[in-house]
């Protein structure tokens, strides 16, 4: 991602249904909804857009650093969990993501190099541990696939 300013635009569709439109033709557009009772549950809501945001920047931020060290990226997935929690008010809010990466490279050693800077290169983790926070495990070997 380039500095910047970059456009989104979203559209209610129906009830809680939005259409996400990112402004590229390839990007194409995404669907989201409100879960029961309020909406239909149909797409995700943006509590799970906002972990999968946070998993997926971490993802490609530790895939980046291992390919810079020349490290072959074998396989790598991860399992974010989010916590909703009610405020002093009791309105719920994300209260902690906890992301769990499992990588499987070529050798152990860029791995460990990795681990202590990856986090740095992550956008979107960086911002949001601004008020909420992430805690970030890299467990070496791979967790199954999606």
């Amino acid at each position: 991602m380039e500095e910047g300013d970059f456009l989104t635009r979203i559209e209610l569709v129906e009830d809680y249904k939005f259409k996400i439109d990112f402004n590229n033709v390839k990007e194409g557009v995404l669907m989201m909804d409100e879960p029961q009772p309020l909406g239909g549950g149909d797409y995700p809501n943006a509590g799970k857009f906002l972990a999968a945001a946070v998993g997926n920047c971490l993802c490609a931020s530790l895939t980046y650093c291992l390919r810079r060290h020349r490290a072959e990226v074998i396989s790598l997935t991860a399992e974010v969990s989010t916590t909703l929690s009610r405020n002093e008010n009791g309105r719920l809010r994300i209260t902690h993501i906890s992301v769990e990466l499992h990588p499987v490279v070529s050798e152990h050693n860029k791995l460990d190099a990795c681990k202590q800077m990856f986090e740095d290169f992550c956008i979107v983790t960086q911002s949001v541990k601004a008020g909420i926070p992430v805690d970030v495990n890299v467990v070496e070997g791979g967790h199954g696939s999606l």
